[in-house]
């Protein structure tokens, strides 16, 4: 039976409620979430990157590829993927695969290469596809076969589901049209370095339950599938609003959030698989989740949160209460001689600033902010600059608060951030002036002078609406001077302060930039000051709710 619903290989990694509002006519007119700014300039970056590859393949293979007109039609584009196919082009870019009705599948790939009598597909995307070390299976851009794939022994894989995902999808339309290759099915990603092809065994069992990529997708896309048939022909739907991590970006979330928050849905408290336990034990609401026994035997296990802390955040969610202290009294590592300390980086291209609030014992340094920053566009030579000299600073206030007997600090908000890129610029600019090695880094960042904020509140607070610094140290009192103030706003920030779209680099973009690290660093010393302050005694305790 040929399908009515056509899909591209996005449904697969959506929510399936996401899915169904995408293929409900009702919903045509549904008010939407504005496009979010940093997510269109990521999409611009995508393109700008995928444009460099096909220039760097064009270079090297002439005539030889073929490119489909990505401003033309979507009919025409696919009639023209189809054309070339026939007649055997050993290199198509941006093909608009032909449409399989009765798969139920649509969609492109930036990609094919010809393999034997059929094609492979071959996705570029703008992230690492690898890490260093050894493993993974490439070949040169310049002759992106699976073929001639060797064992990189510089280069182990990143794993990246979604990519792969979208890989089985393109090798599905092939076999629907016949123009795939014929064996195993393999799949190429050109990731962030666009220097080689990283190459994926679709069958092979790499996936959780030793399934393999295709298998994963097979599922996943049926499933799709269904929930969208059953959306567009008006059946009883197949998916309902449950709150997860995609709702902060997805576009759909002031639908979802309207119904949820109407049903006072137990998902606004807790998430994913926990929220479907629940409802599945019948607990379906907020209400019903406070009205439990927190120290009685759960109603079901959960996975994301211990039973109890869960009844206590339903208890605060209808309080409407931001934190609850988990214990009577609060231990916060505290020092004579204390560093706030906060990163930007611009994606996985580097980290452009390191920013710090100094306080405490004098030592003969000015108190207060201290930003080590480099303006060339990243990724640069500059930035070790500017990390040798943050480095060189954290380490000499260290050093000069021991020599005076004093104990020191350095604090941040979620160290996974702050330690990728300690370690990372350690090994990225090795041997070069100032910069520290790997060791060094590992030795301050395991000692107790490194201190993550974040994991005190995880650990000592309940959180009802989440534990993001934008959330929790406003209630310590603390607000951020700009109202945009945020990462994904940063990230266009730093696009204009560096001139990255073809301006010239914009002064003041820079000033807001100094002015958003700043309010970060002073947001974690604020939110420590007051953690540590006679005011944890009025704030709710969870053993009183």
């Amino acid at each position: 039976m040929t399908s009515q619903v056509l899909l591209d290989a996005g449904v697969v990694t959506r929510c399936r409620r996401r899915v169904h509002l995408e293929h409900d006519p009702a919903m045509r007119d549904a008010p939407k979430a504005a496009p979010d700014p940093t997510g269109q300039l990521r999409k611009a970056d995508a393109t700008e990157h995928r444009r460099s590859v096909a220039a760097a393949l064009a270079r090297v293979v002439g005539s030889e590829l073929v490119e489909i007109p990505a401003d033309a039609p979507t009919a025409d584009r696919e009639r023209g993927t189809a054309s070339a196919m026939a007649a055997g082009a050993r290199y198509i870019w941006g093909a608009a695969l032909p449409r399989d009705p009765r798969g139920g599948r649509r969609g492109g790939i930036d990609l094919l290469v010809k393999d034997a009598d059929g094609y492979v597909p071959v996705l570029v995307v703008r992230h690492k596809v690898t890490d260093p070390g050894s493993g993974a299976r490439t070949s040169p851009l310049a002759d992106p076969l699976p073929g001639g794939a060797r064992v990189d022994p510089l280069r182990k894989v990143r794993p990246q589901p979604r990519d792969q995902l979208r890989l089985a999808h393109a090798r599905r339309q092939l076999q629907a049209a016949g123009h795939a290759a014929p064996g195993r099915s393999y799949g190429g990603v050109v990731g962030m370095d666009g220097d080689v092809v990283v190459w994926h065994d679709l069958e092979a069992p790499t996936w959780p339950g030793g399934r393999s990529a295709l298998a994963e997708y097979d599922s996943r896309f049926s499933d799709r599938l269904a929930v969208a048939t059953a959306a567009a022909t008006g059946a009883e739907p197949l998916a309902r609003a449950s709150r997860i991590v995609e709702c902060r970006s997805c576009p759909w979330w002031p639908v979802c959030e309207a119904d949820l928050r109407s049903a006072r849905d137990v998902s606004l408290v807790v998430r994913g698989e926990d929220a479907a336990a629940l409802r599945k034990a019948g607990v379906s609401t907020v209400d019903e989740l406070a009205r439990l026994e927190p120290h009685a035997e759960p109603v079901t296990p959960l996975v994301g949160m211990p039973y109890a802390d869960a009844v206590v955040l339903a208890r605060a969610w209808l309080r409407d209460l931001t934190v609850v202290r988990r214990m009577p009294s609060l231990d916060v590592p505290r020092a004579d001689v204390e560093v706030d300390v906060d990163m930007e980086s611009f994606g996985d291209l580097g980290a452009y600033m390191w920013g710090s609030w100094l306080s405490g014992a004098d030592i003969g340094e000015e108190p207060g902010y201290r930003a080590f920053a480099t303006w060339d566009p990243l990724p640069c030579d500059d930035e070790a600059r500017s990390f040798a000299e943050f480095w060189g600073w954290l380490t000499g206030v260290r050093a000069r608060a021991r020599a005076r007997g004093l104990s020191f600090r350095a604090y941040c908000y979620n160290e996974l951030a702050e330690n990728r890129w300690l370690l990372g610029s350690a090994e990225r600019f090795k041997g070069r002036p100032g910069i520290p090695t790997a060791a060094q880094v590992r030795e301050f960042i395991s000692s107790d002078s490194w201190v993550d904020l974040f994991g005190i509140v995880q650990e000592q607070f309940l959180c009802a609406h989440g534990k993001g610094l934008k959330t929790i140290a406003p209630v310590a009192g603390f607000a951020w001077r700009d109202p945009e103030a945020g990462g994904e706003n940063s990230m266009r920030w730093y696009r204009d302060a560096v001139g990255m779209d073809g301006a010239p680099p914009d002064p003041a973009q820079r000033r807001r930039l100094l002015e958003y690290n700043e309010d970060d660093v002073r947001a974690t010393h604020a939110l420590r000051e007051w953690m540590t302050s006679d005011a944890m005694a009025g704030l709710p305790f969870a053993g009183d709710l």
